[in-house]
């Protein structure tokens, strides 16, 4: 047996490896988004007059706050690996359990506020025991949920207002109160900004935090990266799905409450199709659809977008039945950049 007499080289710990910031921005997952942001704002500032405007840009922003504020907890879920098909028609249902039950119940509207977080929190919870009892997939679960929801929502109202939208509540006690905290206006300069972009801003911070400096949030990354593993090391898999759905549970019951509250009375039929603007809006700011990885920074990214394309296409006094084109050609683009990025910061390791 022979020796070289040299020391053997110690074992190399990549965490302790140092990344250069051309890499660090490779890896992070909105980066394709935010390339699509600038180039969409970039497109319209050129071919629309007006879009510039300080009025418009509010607008664009309350816009994008109204899909943002659901994106965010939507963002989690899938980076958690699952989704929520019955988010859009949640936020119509908790907006009439807060009308009705007030109505009927000739209470003061924040009771029916407070009763209604308590159902939403329910179907939520719903979600999320059904999904980590029976082992089916999410998809089945909240499409069950979304149908459901929907049924119930147009027979509960015709049963008790015998149209398809609730009663006015308008000058119920608690109304006005109610507004400043769901629907009021904040006025900054010549602007009017809507009080849901504050919503959206803090449920992002929040949702972020949660995902970078929790405990939990480590969990909601191994549980969507591979459940079984995560299981075998001790991560909580049932709480932790659970908790998405209640997170996403949360903030339909905050949409519902502004659209209740922008108008005082709520169309049974509302919602319908919104949940997937929520996951395209998480898809475009770089979210897996097979869980593991995304930001809730690149679900308000994804939002931007939306807010700026449907905005811009009315800025730009184009055909409106031309969203539906960008936003399936948007969703590709983001996807296939995303997915280039991922690769390209894979190779650089």
């Amino acid at each position: 047996m022979t020796s070289t007499g040299q020391p053997a080289a110690p074992p190399t710990d990549e965490r302790l490896l140092r990344t250069s910031p051309l890499r660090k921005l490779l890896g992070r997952p909105e980066l394709g988004s935010v390339v699509g942001a600038i180039a969409v704002f970039l497109f319209f500032a050129i071919v629309a007059d007006s879009f510039l405007q300080a009025s418009s840009l509010g607008t664009v922003l309350y816009a994008a706050s109204t899909i943002g504020i659901m994106a965010a907890p939507v963002a989690l879920l899938m980076i958690g690996g699952e989704f929520d098909l019955s988010a859009g028609v949640m936020v119509t249902s908790s907006a009439l359990i807060s009308s009705m039950f007030s109505y009927q119940m000739t209470a003061n509207v924040w009771v029916g506020v407070f009763v209604s977080l308590l159902v939403t929190l329910g179907f939520g919870a719903f979600n999320g025991f059904m999904l980590t009892r029976t082992k089916l997939p999410s998809f089945i679960i909240t499409l069950g949920t979304f149908l459901m929801l929907t049924g119930l929502n147009l027979g509960f109202t015709k049963l008790i207002s015998g149209t398809v939208s609730t009663k006015a509540i308008g000058n119920m006690e608690g109304f006005d109160s109610a507004r400043k905290v769901f629907a009021s206006y904040l006025t900054i300069g010549d602007v009017e900004l809507k009080v849901t972009i504050l919503w959206w801003a803090a449920l992002v911070a929040i949702a972020t935090w949660i995902l970078i400096r929790t405990r939990f949030g480590n969990w909601i990354f191994a549980v969507g990266g591979e459940a079984d593993a995560a299981r075998a090391v001790g991560v909580p898999v049932i709480r932790t799905r659970i908790g998405l759905y209640l997170g996403v549970a949360f903030a339909a019951w905050v949409s519902g409450q502004h659209l209740l509250f922008s108008y005082d009375v709520v169309q049974s039929g509302e919602g319908v199709g919104n949940e997937l603007i929520y996951i395209i809006a998480a898809v475009i700011g770089g979210c897996l659809i097979t869980g593991g990885y995304g930001s809730a920074i690149g679900s308000a990214i994804g939002a931007i977008i939306f807010g700026m394309t449907s905005k811009g296409i009315v800025y730009a006094e184009w055909n409106p039945d031309w969203f539906k084109f960008f936003l399936g050609a948007m969703l590709l683009l983001a996807t296939l950049l995303n997915h280039w990025v991922r690769k390209r910061a894979e190779a650089t390791k």
